[in-house]
């Protein structure tokens, strides 16, 4: 490894020790843009997003592209650095973490294996590498950087298993934190399991947000997933979890291929509007219950939806 974690160098950096925290975080840049592949398998795609007149690039290294699971780790260290920014204290781009509270906060068991997992994730978040081209003024700016800068172990039992382990998170992600970035999300989120579900619950969070409602056409939709299967495979992902309706936070909806997001309940920052505008109809209400939800349920959660959906 990096020199830079021997002991003794080590005692002279600045770094950041992870503590508890009380809720999620993530930012808001990867919720955006598809950055974490959703393959279960290695994954050497190199992939290319356009928006207007910039384009990002996501490059693999040698072991693939960093997953969605590997995000998990990045998730663990937002959330413990915004617990302490937001309580006065000060930060570091160096982070210092347990292995094994990492594990208990991201919903994962304690096994050996997850351990090999955890260090084939940081592996992968520091190859993983984004590049962006950014044009103001007739002048092209072109930047490349990894998701993390470094990482390494700082030590190990006597089984071999790490103990502790340090991250220099990359100046995209700490800006993120350091500029408030970022969202909060369900801790629920680690009990999804499924890549495409994680995806849809950070776009629905993302989009959605504190509005009532969120809609998008399936073809789009599988852009921001960042998918290759075929539409008529992510129509029939979209209806089983219609059927399951075990998001967090949001159910989903979909008619004529035109998915729609919607709060299970109000947000807790604010309050559900008091009456339901007259264009909403009694059969709208009833096409939009979910599995088990009553009359009066379905009527408050789509309290103001058409005007959120203009």
């Amino acid at each position: 490894m990096n020199n830079s974690f021997e002991p003794e160098t080590h005692k002279q950096r600045d770094f950041f020790t992870c503590d508890v925290f009380d809720t999620y975080k993530d930012d808001i840049a990867s919720m955006e843009h598809p950055v974490f592949s959703l393959s279960t398998k290695p994954d050497f795609r190199m992939l290319v997003y356009k928006n207007n007149e910039s384009t990002i690039k996501i490059k693999p290294s040698y072991t693939g592209l960093a997953t969605i699971h590997d995000k998990d780790i990045l998730l663990y260290l937002a959330s413990s650095l915004m617990n302490a920014k937001n309580n006065g204290e000060e930060i570091h781009q160096v982070v210092r973490f347990v292995a094994y509270d990492y594990m208990l906060s991201t919903n994962k068991k304690t096994s050996g294996v997850q351990y090999k997992q955890l260090k084939d994730g940081l592996s992968r978040l520091k190859g993983t590498v984004i590049e962006t081209n950014i044009k103001t003024n007739n002048t092209e700016i072109t930047r490349e950087f990894s998701l993390i800068d470094e990482w390494g172990v700082v030590k190990e039992d006597n089984n071999g298993k790490m103990i502790a382990v340090e991250v220099k998170l990359s100046d995209w992600f700490f800006s993120s934190i350091i500029g408030n970035a970022i969202l909060s999300i369900d801790e629920d989120y680690f009990k999804l399991r499924k890549p495409t579900e994680r995806r849809l619950y950070e776009l629905a969070r993302k989009h959605c947000g504190n509005q009532v409602a969120w809609k998008i056409k399936l073809e789009n939709l599988k852009g921001k997933l960042g998918i290759t299967s075929p539409t008529r495979t992510l129509r029939f992902n979209i209806k089983k979890i219609i059927e399951t309706n075990h998001l967090p936070e949001y159910n989903i909806s979909m008619d004529n291929d035109i998915v729609m997001f919607t709060r299970k309940e109000p947000p807790k920052e604010s309050k559900a509007p008091q009456q339901l505008p007259k264009h909403v109809s009694k059969k709208e209400i009833e096409k939009q219950a979910k599995p088990g939800e009553s009359y009066d349920q379905a009527e408050s959660r789509i309290k103001g939806l058409r005007d959120a959906l203009k």
